[in-house]
């Protein structure tokens, strides 16, 4: 006989529904470090929104995400997403 004992299953769960607002606080930290700082205005106006959202709430965001400015070539947007995967595949190997 084969019994699972649900309560694994749950914590597991419980681990797995925290996941998006820690990846998120993690997020926000390198989006805000990778945006240029030349006035410092972008930067002052990227706020982490909610638990699930970061706005970047200035004109010329999607510019500077597109690499206008020399500080972020890369823009912020990019290296943000390949360090959200690399939060996600941490986080998803603490709680195995």
């Amino acid at each position: 006989m084969f019994k699972i004992d649900a309560t694994e299953v749950k914590d597991l769960l419980k681990d797995l529904h925290k996941m998006p607002s820690v990846v998120m606080k993690e997020s926000y930290k390198t989006l805000k470090n990778a945006t240029p700082t030349r006035g410092g205005n972008a930067r002052n106006k990227t706020k982490l929104e909610g638990k699930t959202t970061i706005g970047s709430r200035y004109p010329y965001a999607d510019r500077l995400d597109k690499g206008w400015s020399k500080q972020a070539p890369r823009g912020f947007t990019s290296p943000t997403m390949d360090k959200m995967e690399q939060e996600v595949n941490s986080y998803i190997d603490r709680i195995d």
